[in-house]
C-alpha cells in the first residue's frame, strides 16, 4: 500500500488530501483545509499551518507528497503569502523525511485530465471519479490537494517503470 499526501499551499487556506493506492486503484483517505485568520500575525498563521500539517503527517504517515508550485498571473504581492506557506510546508516535509515533489498547476491538470487547460470543475469531477467519492471534493483547495497527490503518485510510478524500480 502506498499513501500520498497532496498539498495546495496558501496562507489563508492550505488544502491537503491523502490518498492510498491499493492494487492499482486510488482510494480516498482524507482531505480538508487548514484555515488561518487574517487577524493573526503572519508568523502565527505559518505556525498554525505547520502544527496542523504535522498532525496530518502523524495521523496518516504518507510515504511521499505532491505540492502545488507557486503560480501567479498578475499580482506578485498575492504570491508572497503563498510562497511563505509553501516554504513552511516544504520545510516540514523535509524535517519529517517525506520526499516532496513540486508540480505546476498545469502539470497537475495534465495528470488528472490529459490537458493543462482543464477547468477547475473538470479537475474536481475527475478527482471525484478517480478516488470514488459520491460528490465533488470540497473545498476547492482540498480538491486541488487531492489532485496533487494523484499527480505525485502517477509521476512516481512512471519514474519507477522507466528506471525499473519495484518501489512504487
Amino acid at each position: 500500500m502506498t499513501r500520498v499526501l497532496g498539498l495546495d499551499p496558501g496562507l489563508a487556506e492550505t488544502g491537503y488530501g491523502v490518498i492510498e493506492v491499493r492494487r492499482g486503484m486510488y482510494v480516498h483517505v482524507d482531505h480538508g483545509c487548514i484555515s488561518t485568520s487574517a487577524e493573526l500575525p503572519t508568523g502565527q498563521r505559518l505556525e498554525k499551518i505547520q502544527r496542523e500539517i504535522l498532525e496530518v503527517i502523524r495521523r496518516f504517515r504518507p510515504s511521499s507528497a505532491g505540492v502545488e508550485s507557486l503560480y501567479f498571473a498578475k499580482n506578485i504581492s498575492s504570491a508572497i503569502p503563498v510562497a511563505q506557506a509553501r516554504g513552511v510546508l516544504l520545510l516540514t516535509l523535509a524535517q519529517t523525511g517525506i520526499p516532496a515533489r513540486e508540480f505546476a498547476p498545469q502539470e497537475i491538470k495534465m495528470a488528472i485530465s490529459g490537458t493543462g487547460r482543464a477547468s477547475k470543475f473538470q479537475v474536481q469531477d475527475l478527482v471525484r471519479l478517480l478516488i470514488g467519492l459520491p460528490e465533488l471534493p470540497t473545498p476547492d483547495h482540498a480538491a486541488d490537494a487531492l489532485a496533487a497527490a494523484i499527480c505525485c503518485y502517477n509521476t512516481r510510478s512512471s519514474e519507477a517503470l522507466i528506471l525499473g524500480s519495484a518501489d512504487v
